[in-house]
């Protein structure tokens, strides 16, 4: 497949990265000569430096015969001019659009992004997969990373092992001995940095960070077995009143079960924009840093803390302060992945990348065919992908323990006719059903190969 990526940042790079690493035809183009020579010299891809909306670059990148385009330029509107170039000039039949601005999402205003308006296929919005992200973290307020699967019948957890975690030391394979009538499944595992997908005689260690499967109505239950509590949200203090925090608290007012949030916004004009825009949610004016504020905002009896401003170190510094001043838990939203490793030395209980979110987004719509979606994990390190299971597929009609998936590959979840079942080794994979299974990046391009997507479906 041949693909123009329009903006050579975070977002870019990494998708360059993970289709460049699949054998695709990758063309980078950014107005920043800095950002394509960085894309070239370390992938697998051509760049084209000059802007993304031109014709005559967008023709020097290939468009012409292109299959699709994605456009995650820091511009709305160049975003936007790009993927109408693409079409009405190159004829590009797929065109992604990364857009921010609320007023281009509006529901009211789907229809201008038709075919004969503004030709976008997918439009890809960060702020509200952000916020549905951190609406994520605090449905299991225990775990540090969590996605649903399977329409919502499933959970991944990401939960870090402690001292009073049941299971430190025990082979895995005896997990399934103690907790019988459990669902969970440990489908990775990260210690001291390094990320794996671990064998059954593999033991567990206090400090480990692991991803566990497990089916929904067992999330309480998977999370106490790891040593972590289950408590309600109902009292949460946001920290950023712009277009994710404010997305977070629209949703939680829209919650049957009464959440009370407050907000604390530093610029006056937003605060006012989202005290106007809230119903029952408290708006304070003022520094999210200032302790007095937060004790105003009752911090001390808050159950968590949201930091969703733009800038990475106020966000952790907040939650750090809110953490002394009482709070019971922190999540806080940080871009630069150089600063994760920072999270559990300051005592923070759980993070949100947009740049993970948002590629994760994008890999969804880029796996055509029976590829239902696709979460990414870490810094790129893994993914996880839900697949429908091809009559064509050398996996249909074997056993599970029969299939020769790459070492770091784990089948976590499985569904059969709507049906959980669970992913022993004598259960047979027939057509239809839908897998997800973890993969390590490396071994991606393997799973779509045993699932038959990229050869019939791109």
């Amino acid at each position: 497949m041949k693909v123009i990526i329009c903006g050579a940042g975070q977002v870019g790079w990494q998708i360059a990265r993970h289709l460049s690493g699949e054998r695709n035809d990758v063309t980078v183009v950014d107005n920043n000569p800095d950002l394509v020579h960085r894309a070239t010299d370390t992938l697998d891809v051509q760049g084209i430096a000059g802007f993304a909306s031109y014709p005559d670059v967008l023709e020097r990148a290939g468009a012409r015969d292109a299959d699709m385009i994605i456009a995650a330029t820091h511009s709305d509107e160049v975003n936007m001019v790009t993927c109408q170039v693409a079409h009405s000039v190159f004829s590009i039949p797929q065109k992604i659009a990364r857009l921010r601005s609320n007023s281009y999402l509006e529901a009211i205003y789907a229809d201008l992004y038709r075919r004969d308006h503004l030709p976008i296929d997918v439009v890809i919005s960060p702020e509200k997969e952000v916020a549905e992200a951190a609406l994520q973290r605090l449905s299991a307020p225990s775990a540090f990373d969590t996605e649903s699967f399977l329409n919502g019948k499933t959970q991944l957890l990401g939960i870090s092992l402690d001292h009073d975690c049941p299971v430190v030391n025990t082979p895995l394979r005896q997990l399934t001995d103690l907790f019988s009538t459990l669902s969970a499944i440990v489908v990775g595992v990260r210690r001291e940095g390094a990320l794996f997908a671990p064998e059954s005689n593999d033991q567990l260690f206090i400090g480990d960070q692991v991803y566990v499967f497990t089916n929904t109505e067992d999330v309480p239950r998977t999370l106490e077995v790891f040593g972590k509590a289950t408590k309600k949200q109902d009292r949460v203090v946001i920290i950023g009143g712009g277009n994710v925090g404010l997305a977070v608290a629209k949703a939680l007012e829209e919650r049957t079960h009464r959440v009370r949030a407050k907000v604390i916004e530093r610029d006056r004009k937003r605060a006012e924009v989202a005290a106007d825009s809230l119903e029952r949610t408290i708006v304070l004016h003022g520094d999210g840093l200032n302790a007095d504020l937060l004790e105003e905002a009752n911090i001390s009896r808050a159950d968590a803390v949201l930091a969703l401003t733009d800038d990475d170190k106020t966000n952790i510094l907040a939650s750090v302060r809110a953490k002394s001043q009482g709070c019971a838990m922190a999540i806080c939203l940080v871009n630069d992945p150089t600063m994760v490793p920072l999270m559990d030395p300051l005592h923070i209980d759980a993070y949100i990348n947009p740049r993970s979110t948002t590629v994760s987004s994008i890999l969804r719509h880029i796996r055509h065919g029976r590829v239902k979606d696709v979460y990414s994990i870490g810094d790129a390190e893994a993914e996880v992908i839900e697949a429908q299971v091809l009559s064509t597929s050398p996996i249909a009609g074997r056993l599970l323990r029969e299939i020769e998936f790459p070492e770091g590959v784990l089948v976590g979840a499985v569904q059969k006719a709507g049906k959980l079942a669970r992913p022993a080794g004598s259960l047979r994979i027939d057509e239809g059903d839908v897998l997800v299974i973890f993969a390590l990046a490396a071994d991606v391009p393997a799973v779509e190969q045993l699932l038959q997507v990229s050869i019939d479906f791109f």
